[in-house]
């Protein structure tokens, strides 16, 4: 089979590698799509990882083949595949903090070498451990693979937006309008709060009145924040979810969260970046910082009926499509955007 085989930093190999072979209790799954998504293009363009690897995790394929054990799945069954389950018994998911788990940090989907996803080839194995909890999401039929591709980031979004509380009546700002800031954007309309935009790219802050938010602004205005009040009665906003690594864009959040309001840091920063703060901002205004990473397995059922009952628009959110012979082509992109680019999705 065809993969792209990550060989070292910005080193991509489009290869023929032997199909996985499965045990008893896994799955194989024919790739028909998966997202690109920025944890692979980090993967990618930085000494993260040991090559050789085969990166690529929001996929969405056919069932290939079942080993002999397997019950429940039959060949020819449209899936999304969850490339990471938790154990559901260390004391990281006793406390819901299942992206902790060591479970699910080291058993994950392969397509060959060490387990990194394997999306990004054309056919993938999902371990039995995946398989027997819930990691294997069948498809309606009026859902493409396309459409199902989303549901991981979908449930990462999710996660976020659950983490941070956001509840119906709240005014959340969201700093960045590519394809994770317009899921948010979506998110956020969905649950019943008002969603505020910024972006750098015109583009992108007209996308994001389109796909529902109340308002969007260039992040250089140097008067966001006045805006910001202007449109939450002089308090700020009850939420800031950072959707882009920048220094800038979490000043601003401290300059538009109200009193008692909430930070949350979903966009992985450089390790190098340290970030001057004075902890009586903190402390004097009762803002609490968080982070969210990665999926709940909690929210997996909940993110299935999002996007299998078109609850937001996924759809819109596609703006490119390569094949995967064309992946470095594809990140390049990514990384350098046109006005246009949201979310590219990868055809084996």
């Amino acid at each position: 089979m065809k993969a792209q085989v990550f060989r070292g930093v910005n080193q991509l190999s489009y290869e023929e590698i032997p199909v996985p072979e499965l045990q008893p209790d896994e799955v194989l799954v024919q790739v028909r799509v998966v997202g690109l998504c920025q944890s692979d293009i980090k993967k990618i363009r930085y000494p993260l990882y040991e090559p050789p690897r085969i990166f690529g995790h929001e996929t969405a394929g056919t069932i290939a083949a079942v080993g002999a054990e397997v019950k429940n799945w039959q060949v020819g069954q449209r899936v999304a595949v969850m490339h990471h389950i938790p154990c559901m018994r260390c004391d990281y998911c006793l406390n819901d903090n299942f992206s902790m788990c060591d479970t699910y940090k080291n058993i994950c989907t392969t397509a060959g070498f060490t387990p990194s996803g394997g999306g990004f080839a054309e056919y993938v194995k999902v371990p039995g451990h995946i398989v027997r909890n819930g990691g294997l999401i069948p498809i309606p039929d009026n859902i493409s693979f396309e459409e199902a591709s989303f549901v991981e980031p979908t449930n990462c979004c999710l996660k976020a937006v659950k983490k941070a509380q956001i509840a119906p009546g709240q005014t959340v700002l969201i700093t960045g309008a590519g394809p994770i800031g317009l899921m948010f954007v979506m998110l956020v309309k969905y649950f019943g709060a008002k969603a505020i935009a910024t972006d750098l790219i015109p583009s992108r802050i007209e996308k994001a009145l389109v796909v529902g938010a109340e308002a969007a602004f260039d992040a250089r205005d140097a008067d966001l924040p006045a805006k910001i009040q202007a449109l939450t009665n002089g308090l700020g906003v009850d939420v800031t979810l950072l959707a882009v690594p920048s220094e800038k864009a979490f000043f601003q959040a401290l300059d538009c969260t109200r009193k008692g309001g909430k930070i949350l840091f979903f966009a992985e920063f450089p390790d190098e970046v340290e970030i001057p703060l004075n902890p009586n901002i903190l402390y004097r205004r009762e803002i609490d910082l968080m982070g969210s990473y990665s999926s709940s397995y909690r929210l997996q059922s909940l993110s299935a009926d999002i996007v299998f009952n078109k609850r937001i628009d996924v759809q819109a959110l596609i703006s490119d499509r390569y094949p995967l012979q064309n992946l470095s082509q594809a990140v390049d992109q990514a990384i350098t955007p046109t006005p246009e680019t949201y979310k590219i999705l990868i055809y084996p």
